[in-house]
């Protein structure tokens, strides 16, 4: 079963964990990776040979899909596991999973509008991808995808739009998500680890790119990306830039 949540992927997981999960016994944590995925289950409990209970969380240009998988094996005799499973235990576990993913959904839209989210272009043309090199403060001489903060109640791409006007004089068309990570820091003074950079694909619709508040920009290509010092946020999204990159037509 699958609900797509309007939050990034720090929120979502956050307020998941904190709603826990719709089962009336406890479950035992299993595994878990913030924010992508975490799995619960049982073992040996009266009424249960085995029951296990996967989240993952994938992120999309409309925000979080959550994705919940149950494997059950009740303690029935193999001729009547089937047919209860079918009849009783599905239906029930499904109603249970989508209240509780309608209330995920619900409590972590609200929750998402005090975390300061961050977004950034990956503008093309002609085949190269334009970045730009940090001057002073703690990222001083290092590259990165031009963005910013998005303001309180400004859509995404707006946010991504207006960055890129203000710290490039580019008017951008942004095309599509391309991906999203953690930020390990304290964003617009959240706390740590709260906030995600969400990186979008866009072309260069107007005006001409200066580093207005830059040391310095580049139109590379994609084998050119890994020779930059890239600040550490970037850095995970190279690989979707590159794969990008090289299955654009030729210009």
């Amino acid at each position: 079963m699958t609900t797509l949540v309007e939050a990034p992927l720090t929120v979502t997981f956050d307020v998941a964990r904190a709603l826990g999960r719709p089962w009336p016994f406890p479950l035992v944590e299993l595994s878990s990776e913030r924010p992508w995925r975490d799995r619960y289950g049982v073992a040996d409990r009266p009424g249960w040979r085995r029951l296990t209970h996967e989240r993952t969380f994938t992120p999309t240009g409309a925000g979080t899909l959550v994705t919940e998988q149950v494997e059950a094996d009740p303690s029935l005799p193999r001729v009547l596991a089937g047919p209860f499973e079918e009849l009783v235990l599905r239906r029930r576990v499904l109603r249970s999973l989508q209240a509780h993913l309608d209330g995920l959904a619900a409590a972590a839209a609200f929750r998402a509008a005090d975390v300061v989210q961050v977004v950034g272009a990956a503008v093309v043309h002609g085949g190269r991808v334009l970045v730009a090199r940090r001057a002073g403060g703690p990222y001083d001489g290092c590259w990165e995808f031009p963005g910013g903060k998005v303001e309180p109640g400004e859509a995404e791409v707006a946010a991504l739009v207006r960055e890129c006007r203000e710290e490039l004089g580019l008017v951008v068309a942004p095309q599509a998500f391309i991906g999203e990570v953690v930020l390990d820091g304290s964003v617009g003074g959240g706390a740590p680890g709260a906030s995600t950079l969400r990186l979008w694909w866009a072309r260069p619709a107007g005006g001409s790119a200066d580093a207005l508040e830059h040391a310095e920009l580049r139109w590379v290509r994609a084998d050119e990306l890994e020779d930059l010092d890239w600040i550490a946020a970037d850095r995970p999204l190279l690989p979707a830039v590159r794969t990008l990159l090289t299955r654009l037509p030729a210009p």
